[in-house]
């Protein structure tokens, strides 16, 4: 949800939206559960293992991390 004529407010969202439809595999589930099972696995994965570049190479919960214990 972002403020009126500020698209830069969404683009954290699109970025994540973005690479999950291009790394699930949404299109092989038949049922409600497999889809939801999906989503959660890509959600942990994307939290806990991905690292990104914009944060120094670090999962975000370890960048969260990171900064927690930097304060």
């Amino acid at each position: 949800m972002s403020r009126r004529g500020n698209c830069w407010d969404n683009a954290p969202q699109e970025s994540f939206f973005g690479h999950f439809k291009d790394e699930t595999y949404i299109k092989s589930c038949t049922a409600l559960d497999e889809l939801k099972a999906e989503i959660d696995e890509y959600i942990d994965y994307y939290n806990n293992y991905r690292y990104q570049w914009n944060l120094k190479k670090m999962t975000p919960v370890s960048f969260r991390n990171h900064l927690l214990s930097a304060a």
